[in-house]
């Protein structure tokens, strides 16, 4: 199973660059010696090929091979760098083609995507149009720089792009398990200083601190003498793979194994059964249990005999089939012809800004990401730039300047990638008339066919389409010079008049009044740009009665984080019932210059459609923003419940009352184990983590509830707390439950490990897998936690 290489051989294929730089570096060796580890890098690079699913592939031998690349940094800063994929097909090594002993490496775990053209600011900015088709980039999870690429040749940059999309794709469709014995495996290499494919009792202990587990010398010994058969002192081949065998065992796993199989080493297909109907509480039948065998069973002779072992029990756990997560969620599910504003729809703020609001950049890969993310409503402050091209940027801050233009290129591009339905393009217009005019010729030259620009049908809507209608569509909110059905009434308006500013930058700072006797500041807005608002009119909003009495349903305000809290907690029915007929937009305090966010879910709970965060800033509150959005397929909509559409209903978060949404259902958890959680201090190798977890309930305020297990000292391998948890739930159509690992610590702050947060309607019951999620959002691909749910009425 393992196959251990020593950490000098540096070496995938042999090529020239590659034995060169492996000569250099590695101690003197024979000429037997060198041929024997290029072999054995050889063979590690095509298990791990294997294990991918990409043995013998012609991209994955190019990489493996590595070639010379020109980095480019800026105008003057461009330099050749040898990169190449390394045996373990995943870690990649840049280094100076003339320095072989500087280098620097990266693990295609932490790329986001690789991108082919001239696509990032860098690249525009530093490249000449004419390498379009030579240039790449390597874009990373969080704020690290991308890597700006170029390639002698067109055909060796799409050869570099599609195979790192090939291994990175491999990469995350890997399951759990087979993360999970791909992360030992690199530890264990890591441990073996010296190179020879053995484990001395110190590489042991050396290797369990990799893991992230603090064991006493005598328990260390003890596993070791009982491994160490050939009574060696070391352990190699066989004796590894015993040690393996006895770190890993799951003995909460085994326990549920034995209570329902029959037999002592395999479990029947009818034994399964039993436990799926009964434990996890799956209405399935035999039939459904046979696939279960027949799709994770390892062993073929019980998979003929439709029994399951132990391991396949395992890796039906390490499967979507196993996890908390209702894989029928997965997929988009919903109903998408109800009315547009009857969703919430994953909005962001800002979104050009790559870090706070004073003084970080601005950047198209701000828009990507966000997009990326499943974000359908996108904003842009628009301001005069210079030869006539207007600029998105924080006005009146040291935030840097972005081309409109180049923001609407990278919206077309990655727009419809992680989802197909409608996309908000929400405008702050500064702009003066002719930038404006430039801004509508963009808009409609760029998005083309997708950019909607006349109501949908022949008549004067009275409602919203829903967003199955609207599928590749953008639709822009800003200010408009007149009403909708000048649109089909062919009235003209002035090719330029004024309207007043009600956008963000135009209201009072936090704690501060507008004297009543002020008028608004009025800004002239240009017909080429007003025509192009269709279902999203920007408002100013006086009240609910005069939004109901004089406003139509496209016309929507936006309201400040303050203002519109104060609405959900101390008028929330009205404004429940506002957001039936119209849409809400709701963006953070002016004073949250650190681009912090507010909690989202007291205003989800009143209704309110685009809740707009801060998308850049890992953080509690996107944490719930993504758990919110992870059912439907991911795709950024999502249907409000009833109750928060049917103009007959009463429902009231805070002052609570009996009707349709009052479903009282107990909550049990039983937290029972995590494994392999990620160490927070990789540099220190005696570090290792404390965990407890908190479960979390988020919701209507009567159901907002948090309870934590005790902290397990010196194990973040493998801890087990056993705990159980109860929760009475009002309203679970709202509620979402939020799993938090911290590391403790006694004398600070306890430190984040992982999260996962999920919607109480999308969880399974039963014993179930929670996968972890990082600051950012991106899975921890073999940390997890392990669970048992249950949910009951409250009667």
């Amino acid at each position: 199973m393992f196959v251990f290489l020593p950490k000098k051989v540096d070496c995938g294929i042999p090529l020239k660059n590659a034995t060169m730089s492996c000569l250099r570096k590695s101690r003197q060796r024979t000429v037997s010696e060198e041929l024997k580890y290029q072999e054995q890098c050889k063979n590690v690079a095509q298990e791990n090929g294997k294990r991918l699913g990409l043995e013998g592939d012609v991209d994955l031998q190019f990489l493996l091979r590595g070639g010379d690349l020109l980095k480019v940094k800026s105008g003057s800063w461009k330099k050749t760098r040898f990169l190449q994929l390394k045996e373990d097909c995943k870690t990649v090594w840049q280094q100076s083609s003339k320095r072989f002993k500087s280098h620097q490496i990266f693990s295609l775990e932490d790329v986001n995507s690789v991108r082919h053209g001239r696509q990032t600011d860098g690249l525009k900015k530093y490249t000449e149009p004419s390498m379009e088709d030579r240039c790449f980039s390597v874009i990373f999870i969080g704020r690290r720089k991308n890597l700006d690429l170029i390639a002698s040749s067109k055909d060796e940059a799409k050869q570099w792009v599609r195979g790192l999309e090939k291994v990175i794709s491999s990469m995350r469709n890997l399951n759990r398990q087979q993360n999970s014995e791909h992360w030992i495996y690199t530890c264990m290499r890591k441990a073996d200083k010296n190179g020879d494919n053995k484990m001395t009792l110190k590489e042991v202990k050396n290797f369990m601190r990799q893991i992230n587990l603090e064991v006493d010398d005598s328990y260390a010994e003890m596993l070791f003498t009982k491994c160490d058969t050939s009574k060696s002192g070391t352990l190699e081949d066989s004796e590894i793979k015993h040690f393996y065998e006895l770190l890993t065992y799951r003995e909460e796993v085994d326990v549920i194994f034995k209570k329902y199989g029959h037999y002592k080493e395999q479990m029947s297909s009818d034994d399964l059964l039993n436990f799926l109907q009964h434990e996890q509480r799956e209405p399935v039948g035999l039939e459904y249990a046979h696939k279960i065998i027949e799709k994770y069973e390892v062993d073929e002779t019980a998979k003929q005999m439709k029994q399951m072992t132990k391991d396949g029990f395992l890796m039906y756990f390490s499967h979507e089939e196993g996890s908390i997560f209702n894989s029928a969620h997965k997929d988009v599910y919903q109903d998408m012809r109800q009315p547009f504003n009857h969703y919430f729809i994953s909005s962001s703020h800002n979104t050009y800004l790559m870090e706070d609001q004073l003084k970080g950049p601005s950047s198209t890969e701000a828009y990507i990401k966000a997009l990326l993310k499943g974000c359908r409503c996108v904003e842009l402050d628009c301001w005069d730039g210079a030869n006539g091209e207007p600029v998105i940027y924080h006005g009146h801050t040291l935030t840097s300047k972005v081309l409109f233009k180049d923001v609407i290129k990278a919206i077309k591009e990655y727009a419809f990638k992680t989802s197909k339905y409608p996309v908000i393009l929400s405008l702050e217009n500064h702009c003066s008339v002719e930038q404006q005019k430039t801004m509508a010729h963009h808009l409609t030259s760029i998005l083309g066919s997708a950019l909607l620009t006349q109501p949908l049908g022949n008549y004067m809507p009275t409602t919203f389409p829903g967003p199955e209608e609207l599928k590749g569509r953008f639709l822009i909110k800003g200010k408009r010079l007149n009403k909708l059905a000048a649109s089909f009434n062919n009235n003209s308006t002035e090719d330029v008049d004024s309207v007043s500013e009600e956008d963000e930058s135009a209201e009072p700072k936090e704690n501060e009044e507008k004297p009543k006797d002020q008028k608004s500041k009025k800004i002239k807005l240009a017909k080429e740009l007003s025509d192009l608002v269709i279902y999203c009119k920007s408002v100013h909003f006086s009240s609910f009665d005069h939004s109901k009495e004089n406003q139509a349903f496209y016309e929507m305000a936006s309201f400040k984080e303050s203002k519109a809290v104060n609405f959900a907690e101390n008028s929330a029915t009205a404004y429940i019932h506002h957001n039936m007929d119209k849409l809400s937009r709701i963006y953070p305090a002016g004073s949250r210059t650190d681009s912090s966010n507010y909690n989202p879910v007291p205003l989800w709970n009143a209704g309110c459609q685009i809740v707009a965060l801060n998308f850049q800033t890992p953080c509690r509150e996107m944490d719930l923003n993504q758990g919110c959005f992870l059912p439907n397929g991911k795709c950024g909509y999502k249907l409000k419940p009833e109750f928060l559409r049917d103009p007959a209903s009463q429902f009231n978060p805070v002052n609570l009352s009996v009707g349709p949404w009052l479903q009282k259902k107990y909550l049990h958890v039983m937290v029972i184990s995590a494994q392999q959680l990620p160490k927070l201090n990789k540099d220190k190798q005696s570090s290792i983590v404390d965990p407890l977890v908190k479960v979390e309930v988020w919701g209507i305020q009567a159901d907002n509830a948090m309870q934590q297990t005790n902290h397990i000292d010196n194990n973040g391998f493998n801890p087990m707390w056993n705990s159980k948890f109860k929760f009475l739930v009002y309203v679970p159509e709202l509620a979402l439950v939020r799993f938090l690992v911290k590391d403790y610590d006694a004398s600070s702050h306890n430190d984040f490990v992982g999260q996962y947060t999920i919607p109480f309607t999308s969880m399974q019951m039963g014993y179930r897998h929670v996968p972890l999620l990082t600051k950012r959002g991106d899975l921890i691909p073999s940390a997890g936690l392990f669970v048992h749910i249950m949910i009951l009425d409250a009667v």
